[in-house]
Formats: C-alpha cells, sequence, structure tokens
C-alpha cells in the first residue's frame, strides 16, 4: 500500500485505470490490474481515508457550459484578512479556485465568466471583497497544459514512457497555432 510518502506502484495503476474510466467497478478493476477484489476494496478505503482519492467528479467543459472566459488574478489583501477574504471569494460562483501564495500577491483566483461583461461583474464582486486591497487580473487565451495528475500517476506506476508527452491530450487539442507557435 502507499507508504507516508504516496501511493506505490499498485496504487498509481488503480488510479490511472480510474483516471481512465471512472465508473468501473471494483471487480472489473481486480480483473484488469490482476489482483484479488479485496485488495482493490482494501486500497480504494485507504487511498479514501489517506486524503488521496477525494472523490469521482465529472470532468465538464467549462465553454460547453457557457463559461467561455477564464482569468487570473493576483489579490493583494489587508494582513490577517486571508481567511475571512477567502471565505468571501468561495461564495461569488465565478471563483473556481482560490490559493493563498508567496510572491507577487496575497491570493491567486482563478475565475470564469460567461463574456467580458460578466467578467467585469466578477471582478467588481471580488474587489468589492473587505479586505481586498488590490487586484491585477489577466485573461486566459488558451490552455496549452490543462490540470492534470495522470503524468505522476504514469510515473509512480512504473508505466513504460512516463514523462513523454502524451499526444491527443486536452493541451495536444487546445493548442492554438499562431499564438504560441
Amino acid at each position: 500500500m502507499a507508504t507516508t510518502n504516496g501511493p506505490d506502484e499498485l496504487d498509481a495503476r488503480l488510479l490511472l485505470l480510474l483516471s481512465d474510466e471512472p465508473r468501473l467497478g471494483v471487480l472489473e478493476c481486480s480483473r484488469r490490474l490482476g489482483v484479488a477484489r479485496g485488495t482493490v476494496q482494501a486500497r480504494l478505503d485507504r487511498l479514501v481515508q489517506r486524503g488521496v482519492l477525494q472523490g469521482f467528479p465529472p470532468e465538464l467543459d467549462l465553454a460547453a457550459m457557457g463559461y467561455g472566459l477564464t482569468a487570473f488574478a493576483w489579490l493583494e489583501i489587508t494582513q490577517g484578512h486571508r481567511t475571512a477574504v477567502s471565505e468571501q471569494l468561495a461564495a461569488i460562483d465565478e471563483v473556481c479556485e482560490v490559493h493563498a501564495t508567496t510572491g507577487q500577491g496575497d491570493l491567486f483566483v482563478r475565475m470564469v465568466a460567461r463574456s467580458n461583461d460578466d467578467l467585469q461583474r466578477v471582478i467588481d464582486e471580488v474587489v468589492g471583497v473587505p479586505g481586498v486591497r488590490r487586484t491585477s487580473t489577466s485573461i486566459a487565451l488558451s490552455t496549452p497544459v490543462p490540470p492534470r495528475v495522470r503524468p505522476l500517476l504514469r510515473r509512480l506506476s512504473g508505466e513504460k514512457g512516463a514523462g513523454v508527452p502524451e499526444t491527443g491530450t486536452p493541451a495536444a487539442r487546445a493548442h492554438k497555432p499562431g499564438i504560441d507557435s
């Protein structure tokens, strides 16, 4: 099973399998991995207990849902207000992520919007949060490398070709010639 440093090779193979086909049952996972059903169930239980596996959410395309604009903002906040500001940002539906950071700003925010006008509305909401002193926002033009963990799982699983970029990935499909070619 996983060490305190993270998943072992079998855990990684199981997570890769489930990342490819999240609706697979325990029995089918055990068949494909060549291990007992009880082993797979015990591994899943421990991965959940340790917080490695946090659920099986569907992968959603925000643009297809009408939120085709993604923006990132650095926020400078009043000292001592990180928790309160973060809680208020979490109440804004279009705020997808908030990270406490070092460096340029105090918080790094990923947000989505339906249009430029809608983004202005979202930014106005963010700026209106008590404790936010200053923001700097940038609009994403494309996402050449979307959020991913698969390469890490491939490396942990001992899969051949780990560290080699995958072809046909969302990153390859998102590449827009002329912007960064």
